[in-house]
């Protein structure tokens, strides 16, 4: 037993269950941040740590400084005082292009005297923050930014708070000193989850991930640093009296020192590769090039290093960058331009997006002249005005992000972005309940703008399921004015539609007759049809069997829409905004006028169904009906159908092959119905039976 003076001593059972759980916690931070490859859920982790937090609060002599538990801790006295390198922290040249790289293979195999291929390792060259940390006995000491490549800032508080920086090396073989060179980052997923969390807290945004990682790992608060989704990724290390240490054969090449670096418990990039040659310097960028977007994290670039340290050596540095290593830089992905104006674009869906006019910029190997702004609150965040200067970002085939504005180059004349009360393209009247960030087109099937979503909406199978009117013929019969609105289907022609792409006689006859079959749709299929927004089956079904008639539904309040079932205060206000709009109406009357004439339904006594407010599956095949048929049965009379079996389902309607539904039916001891129960079932919709 050991124990501090004053304290009670510290049982060594106790002593051996905490160093057991700091080796047990070690290796499961390996396996998740090195390996990629979590043995344990996240709560278990969580446990084993509280665990070991708890002895160490019943006896602290056993806190060490290598101890998990030690990650964040109180503001250091040294953090940001200055910390020297022992080896300088070099730069790399760069370059641009293929001929750049291929000179720079010339003047390495010159200066070796090599007239072969060299060997290099070709890493993608992360954006972030660059670091070195100081092992002794394999325990970390000390954490340091760059600096100027001599003198660098103490970080040691805050890079210790980073789940992939061990505080203790793995292994039997640690060297008694190590310096390992890394970059701090955060994931593109990350980043977006922080901008996302700061913003609906009101706090400033990060402008990209580069900016975040540097602006988390410079916090006074380490507590604040361990809230942030940083990441480490090491790609040298430097090992004192190396050749007295056991692993001094695997030092001769670069390659296998990044592996030393995974064995003990560092996080390295898995893209790294060794190749022969320059041309295949050049196979290795183009590939990563197409990659970028996909990877997880943000390169700037790729840097080559010639793989044999011994060459390396040998090769030597000038100035302030290595003669055996180069970044090769990718398309830059960031650059300013000046907003021109600021334009309202009008989706499929009637979602109005503000646009941005620039002027013409290359970012990310293209030159841009629009940028997103999303909605008309990111225009109020970034406070972007016509005529600033801004930094925007191209990340992926997309169209490019405004992330900042240039305040201080703000013209006099810069003018405020007014949001438009009107749809720029319909006229109809702009929509944006409260709470909610988007505004959209009160137009719906009236809007051109919604044409082709509005046409192919109500052609649906679970519209008015009219064949033939796919996508394609929808697409064709917009594009060349056949169809305006919804209503214009109701008088077209065979003579209009044979012009058309791959439209015989037939098949143009054919499309003619399934819309004048459509002329009498069922009530709930026709609300459904009309597109209103969060007005799904089930809704329209609703909303059919509460007021029965169209012209009823048409006149309702938003207090009677709200006494529908599953209908709240949003679905109420959609509905009622979309039968106020004029255009609307309009379209209605039009599809009236076109022969269109919805069927009255049917308003069904629920209360008295056996199966009002039951949940009903449906499997196999049944004879007597569709599954659709069966499906909107069950729902007039009041049931949910669902799709899977649980503990809370009343029914599984179990036709032919029912398969493995009908066996968990039978585990759960959930009533199952033939098709004869079923049928039965169904006939006692006036709740009287046989």
């Amino acid at each position: 037993m050991t124990s501090a003076p004053g304290n009670p001593p510290v049982p060594d059972a106790v002593q051996a269950k905490a160093e057991a759980l700091r080796q047990d916690i070690e290796r499961h931070n390996f396996h998740y941040y090195v390996q990629d490859d979590p043995l344990i859920s996240d709560q278990d982790y969580d446990r084993l740590l509280q665990q070991l937090q708890d002895l160490e609060q019943q006896y602290p002599e056993l806190v060490t400084l290598d101890s998990p538990t030690q990650r964040v801790g109180p503001l250091a006295d040294t953090l940001f005082t200055d910390a020297p390198h022992a080896v300088p922290m070099l730069s790399l040249d760069n370059a641009f292009s293929d001929d750049d790289l291929r000179d720079f293979d010339r003047r390495v195999r010159e200066r070796l005297g090599l007239e072969g291929p060299m060997e290099y390792a070709c890493e993608p060259k992360l954006d972030g923050l660059a670091v070195s940390l100081l092992y002794s006995n394999g325990v970390l000491q000390r954490a340091a930014t760059r600096g100027d490549g001599t003198v660098g800032e103490d970080i040691t508080a805050n890079v210790r708070t980073i789940g992939s920086v061990p505080l203790r090396l793995r292994g039997q073989q640690v060297p008694p000193e190590l310096e390992v060179r890394g970059e701090v980052y955060m994931p593109k997923a990350a980043f977006e989850t922080l901008n996302r969390s700061l913003a609906a807290a009101g706090e400033k945004t990060f402008v990209n991930p580069r900016n975040a990682a540097a602006g988390s790992l410079r916090q006074k608060n380490p507590r604040i640093t361990a809230s942030r989704p940083l990441q480490l990724c090491c790609y040298s290390a430097t090992i004192a009296d190396s050749d007295s240490n056991e692993n001094s054969a695997l030092e001769k090449s670069h390659y296998k020192l990044l592996g030393l670096l995974k064995g003990w418990g560092l996080r390295i990039n898995e893209d790294v590769e060794l190749v022969q040659g320059i041309d295949a310097c050049l196979d290795y960028y183009q590939q990563l090039h197409q990659r970028r977007d996909q990877l997880p994290y943000e390169i700037d670039g790729i840097v080559y290093k010639v793989n044999d340290l011994a060459q390396q050596q040998r090769l030597g540095a000038v100035s302030r960058a290595p003669r055996w290593a180069i970044a090769r830089k990718l398309p830059a992905q960031e650059v300013t331009s000046r907003v021109l104006a600021v334009e309202f674009q009008v989706g499929r869906t009637g979602a109005i997006t503000p646009v941005a006019r620039l002027e013409p910029a290359f970012v990310g190997g293209v030159t841009v002249s629009n940028a997103t702004l999303h909605n008309m609150d990111e225009i109020r965040r970034l406070d972007l005005h016509v005529g600033d200067q801004v930094m925007i970002r191209r990340a992926g085939d997309v169209i490019p992000q405004v992330v900042k504005i240039l305040a201080e180059h703000r013209p006099a004349d810069a003018q405020a972005v007014i949001a438009p009360r009107e749809c720029p393209v319909c006229g109809s009247a702009v929509d944006q309940p409260e709470g909610e960030v988007v505004a959209r087109c009160s137009g719906g099937i009236y809007c051109p703008a919604q044409r082709r979503e509005a046409n192919r909406h109500y052609a649906s199978r679970k519209a008015l399921d009219i064949e033939g009117l796919g996508d394609k013929v929808v697409q064709l019969l917009v594009d060349q004015g056949l169809v305006k609105t919804i209503a214009g289907l109701y008088h077209l022609t065979v003579a209009e539609l044979l012009p058309l792409e791959r439209m015989a006689e037939k098949s143009a006859s054919n499309l003619v007759a399934a819309i004048d079959a459509s002329r009498q749709p069922v009530l709930h299929r026709f609300i459904y049809a009309l597109g209103i927004r969060e007005v799904g089956e089930a809704t329209a079904k609703a909303l059919a069997s509460h007021f029965g008639t169209l012209e009823a539904l048409m006149a309702a309040g938003e207090e009677q829409l709200q006494q529908v079932e599953d209908v709240g205060p949003i679905v109420a206000a959609h509905v009622r905004q979309f039968f106020r709009e004029p255009h609307n109406q309009e379209i209605i009357h039009g599809l009236a006028q076109a022969g269109v004439q919805w069927q009255a339904a049917q308003r069904s006594a629920r209360a008295e169904s056996p199966l009002n407010g039951k949940k009903v599956v449906l499997t196999g095949t049944l004879s007597a009906m569709t599954r659709d048929e069966a499906k909107e049965a069950l729902e007039a009379l009041g049931a949910k159908v669902v799709g899977s079996v649980s503990a809370k389902t009343d029914y599984l309607v179990a036709g032919e092959a029912a398969g493995s539904k009908r066996d968990k039916a039978e585990k759960l001891q959930v009533e199952i119905l033939d098709e004869s129960a079923f049928l039965h079932l169904l006939s006692q919709r006036d709740g009287s039976g046989d």
